[in-house]
């Protein structure tokens, strides 16, 4: 793997989700680096990733109510493990669960294994919440696909904040995950 600044020079081959992010950041003047590798189904495959772009992809999940009448979009470490019931209590949402792979494909136009912050910017009707973990929050950068499982990202937190969300029209809510029983 290698690490790349910017969008790939030759886009034959990509999804068109792919190339739709990077004229979207393109278009915010963001700045990004990018490492394309094959699907990563496995930590050690992860790890290889997160040590070509220097930072830990975020764990992305996206998640719905009981009803499925409220989408979220979890980011939060890596590392740390999940636990339903605590994200819960601090939204208010009882019964949390993964949404289906239809939904996400609906609202995000993402598949399973690419989740991922820049696909609210296909998110036009604002239907997910986006949550993020306050220790991802305390980085400079962060890591994401660009709406596909094959490259990464890597960008300032601040431009992710900043810049992109309020392009999407997206705000986000901090939370406090521990990830302990």
């Amino acid at each position: 793997m290698e690490l790349y600044k910017g969008r790939p020079e030759n886009t034959e081959g990509r999804l068109p989700r792919e190339i739709r992010t990077y004229d979207f950041l393109d278009k915010l003047g963001i700045e990004y680096y990018r490492t394309d590798h094959e699907r990563a189904d496995n930590m050690a495959a992860c790890n290889e990733i997160d040590a070509v772009l220097g930072v830990i992809i975020c764990k992305n999940l996206f998640l719905c109510n009981r009803q499925k009448t409220v989408f979220y979009l979890l980011m939060m470490p890596g590392d740390k493990k999940f636990k339903t019931k605590e994200l819960s209590s601090q939204i208010n949402s009882a019964r949390l669960s993964f949404a289906d792979p239809e939904d996400m494909l609906k609202y995000l136009d993402i598949e399973p294994g690419a989740v991922s912050i820049m696909g609210l910017m296909n998110d036009s009707e604002n239907k997910v919440q986006l949550l993020i973990d306050e220790d991802v929050l305390k980085g400079e950068d962060l890591g994401c696909h660009p709406c596909v499982c094959t490259s990464s990202l890597k960008m300032k937190t601040a431009d992710v904040l900043g810049r992109f969300l309020p392009e999407t029209g997206h705000d986000y809510r901090a939370v406090r995950l521990t990830g302990e029983d």
